[in-house]
């Protein structure tokens, strides 16, 4: 059998056949093409390890931007900004400034950290399971580098780890919102995983 006559028929199991086989076949062929192929060219791409990421967590909702109704959530959350002398207006011209939700999918690039700027939201790596995606409130400078301290927009206030985020941690920057809430299709299957209280859909804090 030639080569030509091979492909043909890899061809035809992969996407015209209608059998079980076929769909089994296909299923393999795209599970590996995206795993081995698409996701290392993208990453090598965008510079870096994660290019796609889903938000696992409630910690940048904003329930009250459903409607675009941007005052009430920032009447509710300006207090723990005002500490790191960031307003109201400042905040408006951040990047994804009204937050994102649990299950989007969220495009990353990588970046160098000397170009990270207040507001900007960054995925970084630490002691918890998964990366962690949240916005720069602050960055200082010592001896060992940049040191970076983040928030959740629906957080009350920073987690331990958020205070001495270091370059070396971080993985990219957060771009876009790719897909709204695609992400369920992958999270349904750890929530049972998860603690009563980060199971389900998001409420604002």
């Amino acid at each position: 059998m030639t080569l030509k006559e091979l492909w043909k028929k890899f061809w035809f199991l992969i996407w015209k056949d209608d059998s079980l086989k076929g769909w089994i076949f296909s299923l393999i062929f795209i599970f590996v093409f995206i795993k081995f192929i698409f996701f290392p060219v993208l990453s090598f791409t965008l510079g870096t390890s994660l290019p796609l990421a889903i938000v696992e967590s409630c910690s940048m909702y904003h329930s009250n931007d459903v409607l675009g109704n941007f005052d009430i959530w920032w009447n509710s959350h300006q207090e723990k900004y005002s500490q790191f002398e960031i307003n109201k207006t400042e905040f408006e011209s951040f990047s994804m400034y009204k937050g994102f939700n649990k299950g989007d999918i969220i495009f990353i690039t990588g970046t160098n950290p000397n170009k990270i700027k207040i507001g900007d939201i960054i995925i970084y790596n630490t002691d918890t399971p998964s990366p962690v995606i949240h916005r720069v409130i602050n960055i200082t400078e010592n001896p060992n580098g940049l040191i970076f301290q983040t928030i959740g927009d629906n957080n009350n206030g920073q987690i331990y780890f958020e205070k001495q985020v270091t370059s070396s941690q971080i993985v990219g920057k957060a771009q876009f919102k790719l897909a709204p809430l695609a992400g369920w299709f992958k999270l349904i299957f750890y929530e049972r995983s998860k603690s009563s209280s980060e199971r389900g859909f998001c409420n604002e804090n």
